[in-house]
């Protein structure tokens, strides 16, 4: 009479077969298991996103001239308040020459007709006339000496000269951008994360950030701002995230963010292949007296190939991870790798809830 003929996982005998007894034989299923294990397990939210200077300036001229230096490249590094463009200034060193004359005529003529006031040699309306005389040409001073400053085009922040857009002796216009400055010590991407994170995602959390461009590289960051409202068109919340640019991160760089916002040293955990998700309702087969037996589970967290397991299951009980698709409750199975069950391994990267 034939007997079980036996497969890799998930094979099962021919059968119903006959056994010597002339009895109709059962089948038995092929099957792996790994066992109830705990690890380390962490809860997070992930998404992709662009780096973005936190500061960024437009280098404007507040006066018309011709460039008469240069004195920066794109790539150098500037501090603020350096000064990037020398403007043509003569006619401004004139004005400042002009208005201090005035003033200090204006000064002389002050001081001694408070000198003959006190002798009642001169009107006091004169003598203030004098004054407010001298308080209209030191405002005109200022503001020639204000413009005479204007020349020297100096940087707002400090960073890179990301763009230059001038050259000695060219008219540069009011308003017009000449230089583009980026600070990269300081980098943030911004996060659209769903509304059912609202009350986990604070200020503060760490960041992971990993990049195509600088690949097997993972840079630490941390949550800098947590939007109060919720987009309603989206159902989602802006949060962002901020790194050191560590003379690797460049803005506009794509990356992978991963946000951190629970950990536990020690969950109980499956792997994923072993989880069982049709009808909605997580379940597992495991094996009892030698029986395939469906239990429902409730999970918990999700990281990489692991599923924390909640309820349901025990510490060290098996769960089929090969052959499951074979089975139904109850029916015999034979596990191939019962005398080296799979035990999970802890892992360090977090992965996004389920």
């Amino acid at each position: 009479m034939a007997g079980c003929k036996k497969g890799g996982p998930g094979g099962a005998a021919q059968g119903p077969g006959m056994g010597k007894d002339g009895k109709p034989q059962e089948t038995i299923v092929s099957v792996e298991v790994a066992r109830v294990a705990t690890r380390p397990m962490s809860a997070s939210f992930s998404g992709t996103a662009a780096l973005e200077a936190r500061n960024e300036a437009q280098v404007v001229a507040k006066t018309s001239g011709i460039a008469q230096r240069v004195m920066v490249e794109e790539g150098q590094h500037v501090g603020a308040g350096q000064v990037l463009v020398q403007l043509e200034d003569a006619q401004q060193k004139l004005r400042v020459q002009q208005t201090s004359a005035q003033v200090m005529k204006l000064e002389r003529s002050y001081a001694r007709a408070q000198q003959l006031a006190t002798q009642k040699m001169v009107s006091a309306n004169d003598v203030d006339q004098l004054r407010f005389d001298l308080q209209n040409a030191r405002a005109a001073l200022n503001i020639a000496k204000l413009d005479l400053s204007y020349t020297r085009v100096v940087a707002p922040i400090s960073g890179i000269v990301a763009s230059r857009s001038i050259k000695t002796g060219n008219l540069v216009q009011i308003s017009n951008p000449i230089f583009r400055i980026v600070d990269t010590n300081r980098l943030e991407a911004t996060l659209n994360v769903p509304e059912r994170n609202v009350d986990v995602i604070r200020a503060g959390l760490p960041v992971q950030l990993s990049l195509d461009a600088v690949p097997g590289q993972v840079f630490e960051g941390s949550v800098a701002r947590v939007s109060p409202v919720v987009d309603s068109g989206s159902g989602t919340f802006r949060v962002v995230t901020a790194f050191n640019g560590a003379g690797v991160l460049q803005p506009g760089m794509f990356g992978r963010i991963n946000i951190v916002f629970d950990q536990k040293a020690s969950a109980m955990a499956i792997p994923r292949a072993a989880l069982l998700e049709d009808e909605g309702e997580a379940a597992v087969f495991t094996v009892r007296n030698g029986k395939a037996a469906r239990v429902s589970v409730k999970t918990g967290y999700s990281e990489g190939e692991w599923i924390e397991i909640v309820s349901g299951l025990n510490l060290n009980d098996p769960v089929v991870t090969a052959g499951k698709a074979a089975l139904r409750d109850g029916v015999k199975v034979q596990v191939i790798n019962e005398g080296k069950p799979v035990a999970p391994a802890p892992a360090a990267a977090a992965a996004k809830t389920k």
